[in-house]
C-alpha cells in the first residue's frame, strides 16, 4: 500500500530546529523502522492515530501507561472533576490520602506509599530509602536491567555525560542466576543496601525470561540474612500480571516496590510502596518535585485502582494477549517463519528466529504498521483491557499481510542501517 506521512515529516523538520536530535528518550523513533511515525494526534481505547490520520491497533499503550485503554471514561471523569477544583495547589488534596489508602489496601506487602512522577523518580527514591535505612552504599542490580534514566541507572550504551562516580556503588549480577547474586553480595558483604530486581527479565532486543523461583527465593533470603532491602521494580509490569506486586505470583514479598505507567491510566504519576519497618527511613529523606503532589493524576489513580479491584480487566487483557500470540504463531508457521514470543502474553516480546540483525523483524513491523497494526521491533509490548477479540482479528489481518510481504522479499531485505551504530556502541559499553 502507498504510505504517506507529510505532516509527520514536516514536524520532524521543525523539531530538528528546536529540539536536540529532533527527539530524545525512549519515544524517539531514531532506532525504529523508517515508516514509524514520530508524532501522534489522539488515542481512544486500543487505537491511536498519527498526525497524518493513519489509524492503528496499538500494542504499545504509550510504552505501558494505558492499562485500561486510552481515554477511559471513568478515569477521565474523575480526572476532569478534580481539574475543575484544582491540580497543583499549595499542598496536596484529599485525593493523595485516598490514593495511598487504596494502593496500600491493594498491594499486600505495602503499609505506606509515596508518590512522584516518573519511574526513575520511584527507583531513585527506593535507592535513597534503602541507604537511609541501612547506612550502606552498594546497590545490586541485574546486568542490562532498566531501572530508569538517572546517571546511577541509565544503561551504559546510553550514558553519555555520566561519570564513573555516578555509579561507583552500583554492582551488577546476572538476572535469574542465584549464584551470581550470592557472589555479588559476598564481594560487598556488610555494605549492600539493596537488591533491585525486575518482575521478569524484559531487556530490549532480547527474549523475555520469567523469574526462576530459586533466584527469587535466594534474593529474599540474602536480604533477610544481611539486612539489605529487596526492591521489586514493578514500573513496567505492575498490574498487568497480578492485582498485587508481580512477585506475589511466586510468593515473594519485597521490602519496597516501585510503580509507574499503569495505575493512573496515562496520567503522570508514579509511586514507591514499602513495608512498615522502613517507614522511618522513608520519612527521613528529602524528596520532592513541583508537580509531585498535583491532584488530577491522583484522582485518575483512584479511579484506575477501583477498576483494578472491581472489574475483570486483567482476565480480559490476558485473554486477548493469548489470542494474539496463538494467531501470530499460526501465521508465522504458515508463511515459513519461526517466532520467539516470550514473556507474559499481556506483555509480549516478538522476535524472529534466524534474524540476528533484525532485518526480518524490522521489515515485518514496518509492513504491519502500513496495514494498521502498531507492533514494536525490539521492545516488549503491552496489551490493555480495551483490546477486544475484534481488535486482535483486525491486527492479525495486518500481520498476515506483513508475513506474506516479508516472505516474498526475504532474500532482498537489508539490515536496518539505524541499528548498526547502536550495536557498535553496545559492543563497547
Amino acid at each position: 500500500m502507498a504510505w504517506n506521512n507529510p505532516r509527520d515529516s514536516a514536524l520532524r523538520e521543525r523539531a530538528q530546529q528546536v529540539i536536540p536530535g529532533g527527539m530524545y528518550g525512549h519515544m524517539s523513533t531514531s532506532l525504529m523502522p523508517d515508516a514509524f511515525p514520530q508524532f501522534f494526534e489522539r488515542g481512544r481505547g486500543c487505537r491511536i492515530w498519527d498526525v497524518d490520520g493513519h489509524e492503528y491497533v496499538d500494542f504499545m499503550c504509550a510504552y505501558g501507561p494505558n492499562l485500561l485503554g486510552y481515554i477511559d471514561p471513568a478515569v477521565e471523569a474523575a480526572a476532569n472533576a478534580q481539574r475543575v477544583l484544582g491540580d497543583a495547589l499549595n499542598g496536596p488534596g484529599e485525593v493523595m490520602v485516598e490514593l495511598a489508602e487504596r494502593f496500600v489496601a491493594t498491594v499486600s506487602h505495602a503499609d505506606w506509599a509515596m508518590f512522584c512522577k516518573n519511574g526513575t523518580d520511584a527507583t531513585t527514591m527506593a535507592m535513597v530509602v534503602a541507604r537511609a535505612h541501612t547506612k550502606r552504599r552498594v546497590i545490586l542490580a541485574a546486568h542490562n536491567a532498566y531501572h530508569g534514566a538517572d546517571p546511577w541507572c541509565v544503561p551504559a550504551v546510553l550514558s553519555a555525560g555520566t561519570l564513573p562516580e555516578d555509579r561507583a556503588h552500583i554492582v551488577y549480577y546476572d538476572y535469574n542466576d542465584a549464584q551470581s547474586l550470592a557472589d555479588a553480595m559476598q564481594r560487598h558483604a556488610g555494605d549492600v543496601a539493596a537488591v533491585f530486581a525486575t518482575p521478569f527479565r524484559h531487556d530490549v532486543f532480547l527474549d523475555q525470561e520469567a523469574p526462576d523461583l530459586a533466584y527469587a527465593q535466594n534474593a529474599r533470603r540474602l536480604c533477610d540474612e544481611t539486612g539489605a532491602l529487596l526492591v521489586v521494580d514493578d514500573i513496567r509490569a505492575g498490574f498487568r500480571l497480578a492485582r498485587d506486586c508481580s512477585w506475589s505470583l511466586i510468593g515473594i514479598e519485597p521490602d519496597l516496590s516501585c510503580w509507574g505507567k499503569c495505575f493512573a491510566n496515562g496520567h503522570p504519576i508514579s509511586a514507591m510502596l514499602g513495608a512498615e519497618r522502613f517507614r522511618a527511613a522513608a520519612g527521613s529523606i528529602f524528596v520532592t518535585g513541583s508537580f509531585w503532589f498535583s491532584a488530577v493524576a491522583m484522582a485518575a489513580g483512584i479511579a484506575t485502582l477501583q477498576q483494578i479491584n472491581e472489574t475483570d480487566y486483567l482476565e480480559r487483557l490476558t485473554s486477548t494477549g493469548q489470542l494474539l500470540r496463538k494467531g501470530l504463531d499460526a501465521q508465522a508457521r504458515t508463511h515459513g517463519f519461526a517466532l520467539r514470543q516470550t514473556g507474559p502474553a499481556q506483555m509480549p516480546q516478538i522476535l524472529f528466529h534466524d534474524d540476528p540483525d533484525f532485518r526480518i523483524g524490522y521489515a515485518w513491523t514496518a509492513e504491519c504498521l502500513k496495514h494498521g497494526a502498531y507492533f514494536h521491533p525490539f521492545h516488549n509490548m503491552f496489551l490493555s483491557a480495551a483490546h477486544t477479540p475484534a481488535d486482535i482479528a483486525r491486527a492479525l489481518e495486518a500481520s498476515d499481510r506483513a508475513f506474506e510481504f516479508v516472505r516474498r522479499k526475504r532474500d532482498t531485505l537489508a539490515p536496518p542501517a539505524q541499528l548498526a551504530h547502536f550495536f557498535e556502541m553496545l559492543a563497547h559499553a
